[in-house]
Order: structure tokens, then sequence, then C-alpha cells
């Protein structure tokens, strides 16, 4: 039910800060007594940090020394524990030194860390492991929040004044309440699959509008982006048609059992020094094998490159018009031999038709004597 009691508050004005925390001093314990009991706070710390912790371990106990808050580092436990003593006058700063050591064991640097004693700045860690259950895509949301050389995690701690360190399965951050508000929302929607660099364009928005002291206080629903889920078409795998065997009701063929093909091959009936000197002998084969194709690979890269053969032009030009005159010769050549060999069987053809003359004259004089 919503309260009916509005009266007019006279010292509730318009200069005065609400969101303001003022420090906490020695002077504002009004008793002034010890606290009725002892407040301990302890939370453990992965191995690898052990080495870490040990450095800065005396830096830590002079910083909380300040507001009388004793610290213990346990090496054999692996743990870590603040306590509140009897000097202690600030009842808040217990929970703030539970918060430092949670920031350490979770991997954030100890002068980032010690911040967080600070009024202004509060932490929060949030644990992203449970949203994904498949580790890749885990692992993948969880860069798409650091980005390409961790642009997105610094554009989101310029826009949010927090620092955020992401770590394992969780993201530490350390700043302003308002701030860290929005870091969780960021942080939660990107492991859910909402890109950040949505929220981010947001937050820069919203940045310039409130510097703006006309739309300082109006509604910004119509400047902000509205982003719509979009289904993008992918390409699907082509599947391969699976071949239909033909059926048949018999059985497949008995395979050979390794004693069979012992025996085929006759290494049944060796012995066991044989055996193995024949095991050693086809080792040494495939060995050699080996090293000759290794040697081939590597031979490969001496080899000469087969280059163009170089033509000068002019003495190109020379050779062309050695070997047209050799033919012009050649040619010439066969044309006189050609016209002997036709003069000479002209001859020959014209000497046996006056042979022949001569024979056919002989004949008939022979026969005429013969007839007187």
């Amino acid at each position: 039910m919503v309260s009916s009691y509005n009266r007019d508050k006279p010292w509730d004005t318009d200069d005065i800060d609400k969101w303001q925390t003022d420090e906490f001093k020695e002077e504002d314990n009004a008793s002034g007594l010890p606290f009725a009991e002892e407040s301990t706070f302890m939370t453990l710390f992965p191995k690898y940090r052990e080495q870490y912790l040990r450095q800065i371990w005396g830096d830590m106990t002079r910083e909380l020394s300040k507001y009388h808050i004793d610290c213990q580092l346990d090496l054999v436990e692996g743990s870590m524990t603040v306590k509140t003593t009897r000097k202690t006058y600030d009842p808040a700063m217990i929970l703030k030194a539970r918060d430092l050591i949670k920031l350490l064991a979770r991997s954030v640097p100890f002068p980032q860390a010690v911040k967080i004693l600070q009024e202004d700045v509060a932490c929060d860690v949030v644990k992203i492991g449970n949203f994904v259950t498949n580790k890749d895509r885990f692992v993948k949301r969880r860069q798409r929040l650091v980005g390409p050389n961790g642009n997105t995690l610094k554009a989101l701690e310029l826009l949010t004044k927090c620092y955020v360190l992401v770590q394992g399965s969780t993201v530490s951050a350390m700043g302003p309440y308002k701030g860290l508000k929005v870091v969780r929302r960021v942080v939660e929607d990107c492991m859910n699959n909402v890109h950040p660099i949505y929220h981010i364009k947001e937050l820069m928005l919203k940045q310039e509008l409130a510097s703006n002291p006309d739309i300082a206080h109006e509604d910004w629903s119509r400047f902000l982006p509205q982003f719509k889920k979009r289904n993008v078409a992918r390409k699907k795998l082509k599947q391969s048609k699976k071949e239909k065997k033909v059926y048949t009701p018999f059985p497949p063929p008995q395979q050979p059992r390794k004693v069979d093909l012992q025996m085929e091959s006759g290494e049944y009936f060796l012995g066991k020094k044989e055996r193995s000197a024949k095991a050693l002998e086809t080792k040494r084969e495939h060995q050699k094998e080996a090293s000759e194709t290794r040697k081939q690979d590597r031979m490969k890269d001496f080899e000469a490159p087969e280059e163009e053969n170089y033509r000068n032009e002019l003495v190109a030009g020379s050779e062309k018009e050695k070997k047209k005159s050799k033919k012009d010769k050649k040619e010439k050549k066969d044309k006189t031999e050609k016209k002997e060999k036709k003069e000479k069987k002209e001859k020959l053809s014209h000497k046996r038709s006056h042979e022949h003359e001569d024979q056919e004259i002989d004949g008939k004089s022979a026969k005429k004597s013969k007839k007187e």
C-alpha cells in the first residue's frame, strides 16, 4: 500500500545529496565502549595466490590496523581471516574488510582492492559459472564480455566508473552502487547471449542526455535505441545421402582369425626368437622407407627450379638467317639433282628406243634373206 503520510519536511531541501556517505569517525561512536562480541570472517584462496599474498600481507595488516581490525594468513589451511578488536569503533568496517579478503582471493591486485575501505566504494562478485552448461559456449561468452584486447571491458569501466575483473567463473566489480548495478545487468545479459555492445551504446546515449540540461529531466525512451531480435538464416550443412545396400538373406563370409593368417604366412610355425627377429626386420624396413621419404621431402627444397632459356634477339636473328640460307642451299641441290635424274632417264629411254628400232630392222632383213 502506498503511504498516505505526505507532509512537507522543512529539512529536506533540493541542495541535499541523499546518496552522500560521510566518513564514520571515532567521535561518532557515542558510547565509546568496545563491541559486545567479536566478529570474524574467513575466506579460502587458491594455491596460485599464495606467493602474492605473502608479499603484500605486511601492507594489508598496516592498512587494517588504521581501523583497529586484526587479520591472519593461514598458508597451511589456505585461508584469510579478519576480526574486530576491542579498539574497533566502526561497526561497518569489518564488512569492508570481509569484502577486501574476498577480492584478494578473486585475483584483484592489492592497490585496487584496498580502495574498498573507502566509504563511497562498494564491491560485487557476480557468479557466471551456472549460466551456461556447455564449456565451449561459456568460454566464448566470457571472452565476448572482455572483448578484443579488453576493449569492451574498458568501455564498460569508463561508462560505469567501476573496476571490473573477469577471473575464472566469477566477475569482480568495484565502484559506486549505481555503477555496480549496471555492471551486474550487463554481465548477466552477456552470459544469456545478449551482446554487451548494446548496453554500452545505451549507456553512452544516457551519458550524453544527462549532460544536456534541457533534456535531463525528461523521458529518454524516444532517444534510446530499440534493438529487435533477428533470426539470422544460417547455411545448412549438406547431408550426404547414404546408398542403400542390396539386401541379401545370406550372412557375410566369416573373416579369418589371427591364427589362420599366421598359419598362411608361416609365422605360426616359427619360434619365439625367429618371430622377434622377423618383427625387427619388418620394423627396420619400415624405418628405412620412412627415412627415404623424409630425405626426399627435405631434398625438394634444394632442387633448382626450371628457368626459362634466355634468347638474345640479335643472335636469334642471325641464327634464323643461317637456317634460311641452309634451307635455300638444300632446295637448290634437290632441284639440280632432280633435273640430272630426269635428263639421265630421258637419255636412257632414247637409247632404248633406238636399239629397239635397230633390232626390228635386222629381223626384217633376215626374213627377206630366208625367202630368197
